[in-house]
């Protein structure tokens, strides 16, 4: 249920078509139900202003909530991240967004994820998707031999869309309250200095993507099994991140399971990580959760109406090059990120705005 004193969304009838909760859980400033009445404002002058300059998208009070939480409620700031999505979003991979997540095949998972699982797994307490990432097996020479960075990074887009719709609203309605976020886990074990560095643009390149593209996603992050050192790091990149981004970051060694198992129940976090979950197949390959279950889930709103519309070809693996994702994966991300709300992300000290 929603917290007491909860206030129904000011819903727009041009473009609020929910069929799922949309009141938070928690009160906190700006959320959905929990609004003043200068920020019910802000979203109608935001909207406005994107009608003006011609937008007719996405404009639903959800997503300017969203956006306008990622940029302190400041609303020309926040209209420009808008216009830079929705740029990207009609552009990327030659074909929208949209299209890609429609058709795009990524039949090499299982080989990738043999070196780098990235996966969402059932739930976390709050009955927010969990998201799951293990870098200690990266191989990068390996990898360049399956797929490119170009199609991981695709991958990746399109698990962000499937986060988004089908798999949040069907935590919605499962839990009876408005999720919007995730819970990450990024296991670190067994990675040392030259694996991260190896895939520090790979990282960077993706967690500019969700703090651009996908402001608001990131719930909580459980940095697991944290190398001898990184803590230090940490309590000095930290000084430079927004303090609602701090507070969702918790940075753990080797003795994690106590405070993971606090937050993710042991039938859904798999055996690896101190869980009992084994699905048939492996976890990271299931996809389970409220997403799979015919009572929760609805087809969600990018799926394919026109069945007879050209498909992207997206089956053909890439030849494998010299030095293929290895070469890649090693270069220079853009500048300025913060965390990835999930999938992958790295902490960057450049980063000023909250997940």
């Amino acid at each position: 249920m929603a917290a007491a004193g909860a206030k129904e969304l000011q819903l727009d009838p041009k473009y609020d078509d929910y069929d799922y909760p949309t009141t938070a859980p928690t009160p906190q400033n700006g959320h959905p139900g929990h609004t003043t009445p200068e920020q019910d404002a802000q979203v109608h002058q935001l909207r406005a202003m994107l009608e003006q300059a011609g937008y007719t998208k996405n404009l639903d009070t959800l997503t300017l909530l969203r956006f306008l939480r990622a940029r302190k409620f400041n609303v020309e700031l926040s209209k420009q991240m808008f216009i830079d999505c929705e740029k990207w979003r009609a552009t990327y991979a030659d074909v929208g967004v949209k299209e890609l997540v429609r058709n795009f095949d990524y039949k090499e998972r299982p080989q990738i994820f043999k070196y780098y699982p990235q996966y969402y797994h059932k739930t976390d307490k709050d009955g927010r998707p969990v998201y799951i990432e293990q870098l200690g097996n990266v191989d990068l020479t390996a990898m360049g031999k399956i797929t490119s960075q170009e199609r991981m990074i695709q991958n990746l887009v399109c698990e962000y869309e499937k986060m988004a719709d089908p798999r949040l609203p069907a935590c919605s309605r499962k839990s009876g309250y408005l999720l919007e976020t995730s819970c990450s886990i990024m296991d670190l074990k067994g990675v040392g200095i030259a694996k991260a560095t190896s895939v520090y643009g790979y990282l960077q390149a993706v967690s500019a993507i969700s703090q651009n593209y996908y402001p608001e996603r990131l719930g909580k992050m459980y940095i697991i099994n944290a190398p001898w050192g990184f803590s230090g790091v940490w309590s000095m990149v930290k000084r430079f991140l927004d303090p609602v981004t701090v507070e969702k970051i918790h940075i753990l060694g080797s003795g994690y399971q106590k405070e993971l198992l606090a937050q993710v129940p042991a039938e859904n976090l798999p055996k690896i990580f101190g869980g009992s979950c084994a699905c048939e197949g492996g976890c990271e390959l299931s996809d389970a959760g409220p997403w799979q279950d015919p009572e929760w889930v609805r087809t969600p709103k990018w799926a394919k109406k026109n069945e007879d519309k050209s498909a992207i070809d997206n089956t053909k693996l890439p030849e494998p090059t010299e030095g293929g994702a290895q070469q890649q994966l090693t270069g220079a991300g853009p500048e300025g990120v913060e965390p990835a709300a999930a999938p992958a992300g790295a902490v960057n000290p450049n980063a000023h705005h909250a997940a």
